[in-house]
């Protein structure tokens, strides 16, 4: 019975990566209380809802969601904006993606995970 289990998930992971699924895009996102996101994280959500200036120049430019990690929606639907990192000295792996349906997500591992921000 082992045998023929671990057969079936074997398989359905080989049919699925086959035809582009993963299990990544159905795992549920965690979330995070905006209070409790790092200084930095609640000064460029702050920033973001009062619509700029932003202090990077990449700050708002499409986030493609690639991975599929993040709900999927039409190519434009998310933007990205970098989350300062204090003992980093270019832009660091912090940012904060925002959904137009006025969704945010953090993450601190440079879009590896990923966080929806409750407020």
């Amino acid at each position: 019975m082992q045998n023929l289990l671990r057969f079936l998930i074997v398989a359905w992971l080989a049919i699925g990566s086959a035809f582009g699924f993963s299990l990544d895009r159905y795992a549920t996102l965690d979330s995070v209380a905006s209070t409790d996101l790092p200084r930095e994280a609640r000064q460029t959500l702050e920033l973001i809802k009062e619509g700029g200036p932003f202090p990077y120049e990449r700050d708002g430019i499409t986030f493609g969601n690639f991975e599929k990690r993040l709900p999927l929606h039409p190519r434009g639907y998310y933007r990205e904006y970098t989350v300062k990192t204090p003992w980093r000295r270019d832009r660091g792996p912090r940012r904060i993606i925002a959904g137009r349906g006025g969704e945010y997500y953090y993450s601190d591992d440079h879009y590896r995970t990923f966080r929806r921000i409750k407020e």
